[in-house]
């Protein structure tokens, strides 16, 4: 029967079978004619949720809701910016309505798309990553992985061009002049990001518990909670060793310059550095310097460029936490600079190529005299 008591149970339970699946589970009530009421609503739920776990799976038209949802329980949720890209996925829905199926999104909606993206205000880089990519990347697996029919759209066209991301490296005198602008309880910060390339959240987060000095070693948490052991050079071992004692977990800290009872302060006491509070005295502190154009990433820029001269591409990619290769090689000027230099050396000390045209010089000149 399709709602039923169990035995020694007041309470009627339903059961009953759709498209070859169970259905079961308490009603709530010991009255029968609720029950039935209650097994009728949960009949046009079930049949509800296989509707929507058909089209999940449907080989015609699909949906962008279904699409979009699809797209983020299988990829969006497992990306290091899943929480933006939640917002990406939920402003392209936004925008096309839910009910529009991916074989009419064609060259000219998407083209419309872009360009009140752009209305915002926003940058080339930011509609590419927020709208394009996205709306890019549910098209390309709807077609490829699901096998859905869409629109054959040329994906080239709608990209917009983006400036390179420039590579900023401190001199030797511009790093001088910063730690010495530098406020003295946030001058370990900023020095620890010029020798090991962290980002500013990766070393605001780093606990006494994942420093190893016996091992000279430091865990490193980075983005989407991915976390890389990075070793401890002579420097960055007595810039930490120097901080020991001023928490008992936090690495990096300020000290209270006045007591604030709703902060919960006292004037003179240490605490661990916040986000908001490293921002704000980098960007004092960085302006008292007189150093320009120098952003707080261009410590990390600085610490890669410095690292691929004397090591390879492989190791300023594990120093940096970068999963693709492809990321990190926005430093090798770094090493064709040394190459040059190098090059220019071998060229000016007598090499077999300088003898060489010195030779082919004389039999010139021997072949004119005859």
């Amino acid at each position: 029967m399709p709602v039923y008591r169990k035995h020694g149970k007041p309470e009627y339970t339903f059961d009953f079978q759709l498209c070859g699946r169970r259905f079961f589970g308490p009603t709530g009530t010991s009255n029968k004619r609720q029950a039935e009421r209650i097994l009728e609503q949960k009949r046009q739920e079930a049949r509800a949720t296989l509707k929507t776990a058909a089209s999940f799976t449907a080989e015609g038209p699909m949906t962008l809701e279904i699409a979009t949802s699809r797209y983020w329980h299988e990829v969006g949720q497992h990306l290091a910016n899943s929480d933006n890209y939640f917002r990406f996925l939920g402003w392209l829905l936004g925008h096309f309505g839910k009910h529009l199926t991916l074989d009419r999104i064609t060259d000219s909606k998407v083209a419309a798309m872009v360009s009140k993206r752009r209305a915002d205000g926003v940058s080339n880089a930011t509609v590419n990553r927020t709208a394009t990519v996205p709306l890019r990347g549910i098209m390309t697996r709807a077609k490829k992985t699901w096998k859905v029919p869409v629109a054959d759209i040329d994906w080239s066209r709608h990209l917009l061009k983006e400036p390179k991301e420039r590579v900023r490296e401190a001199s030797v005198d511009e790093e001088k002049r910063l730690m010495a602008a530098m406020r003295d309880d946030y001058a370990p910060a900023v020095r620890f990001a010029i020798l090991t390339g962290c980002r500013r959240m990766e070393i605001v987060d780093l606990t006494w518990a994942r420093v190893d000095f016996f091992g000279k070693t430091f865990t490193i948490v980075g983005k989407g909670e991915k976390t890389r052991m990075l070793p401890m050079t002579d420097a960055v071992y007595d810039l930490l060793w120097a901080l020991r004692g001023h928490h008992s977990t936090g690495v990096f800290t300020y000290v209270a310059k006045r007591t604030s009872k709703q902060l919960g302060l006292i004037r003179g006491e240490r605490y661990p550095i916040t986000m908001e509070g490293f921002k704000t005295a980098w960007r004092r502190h960085r302006a008292k310097s007189g150093v320009e154009n120098f952003r707080f990433h261009d410590t990390r820029h600085t610490a890669a460029t410095r690292t691929l001269r004397t090591g390879n591409m492989k190791v300023v990619q594990r120093m940096l936490g970068h999963e693709d290769i492809a990321t990190t090689a926005k430093y090798a000027h770094a090493m064709i600079e040394d190459m040059r230099v190098a090059m220019e050396a071998a060229n000016h000390t007598g090499s077999p190529t300088g003898r060489g045209k010195k030779a082919s010089s004389k039999l010139k000149d021997k072949k004119k005299s005859a």
